[in-house]
C-alpha cells in the first residue's frame, strides 16, 4: 500500500467509527494528535482521538455521515490531507445536554504525516468546534 492509500484507509476506518482496533494498522504506536480546538484540546494520540470519533458518533450523533470534498498527498513531506464535511444529529444520550435533534455541517481538515515506512505518525485536525457545537445546539 502506498502512503497515500494507508493515509486514505485510515480515514475511512476513523470517520466509520472503527476506533483504535480499525486504525491501528495505519499508523505507528506512539503517533501523536494535536488539533486547536476545545473539546480534543486534551487528547494528545491518536489512539485518544480514533477512540473519541468513536464515541462520539455511536453516542452522541448517532447515523452520522461524511462527505469528502478533497484528498491530496505532498510526496517531498509526507503529508496527506483530507478536507470534508461532519453531517450529524444530536440524536443520541452523549454531549452536554439532552439530545437536541439539531443537525451540524462542519468542515474539518485531516492532516496526517506519514513516517519513512509509510505509516501515520502525526495527526492534525483542523476544526471549528464552536460552530458545530452552536448548530447542534451546545452553545
Amino acid at each position: 500500500m502506498t502512503p497515500f492509500e494507508t493515509a486514505t484507509a485510515f480515514f475511512h476506518a476513523c470517520e466509520t467509527l472503527k476506533g483504535w482496533e480499525g486504525c491501528q494498522q495505519y499508523a505507528t504506536v506512539n503517533a501523536t494528535f494535536s488539533a486547536q480546538s476545545e473539546p480534543l484540546a486534551k487528547i494528545t494520540t491518536l489512539q485518544e482521538y480514533t477512540e473519541w470519533m468513536k464515541g462520539f458518533g455511536s453516542t452522541t450523533t448517532i447515523g452520522a455521515t461524511y462527505d469528502l470534498h478533497s484528498a491530496s498527498y505532498d510526496e517531498n513531506t509526507r503529508t496527506a490531507v483530507f478536507f470534508a464535511t461532519y453531517n450529524g444529529t444530536h440524536n443520541g444520550e452523549g454531549g452536554p445536554v439532552p439530545p437536541t435533534n439539531k443537525t451540524t455541517h462542519s468542515d474539518y481538515v485531516y492532516i496526517l504525516v506519514m513516517n519513512n515506512k509509510g505509516l501515520i505518525e502525526r495527526m492534525v485536525k483542523v476544526w471549528n468546534a464552536p460552530w458545530a457545537m452552536r448548530e447542534l445546539g451546545w452553545l
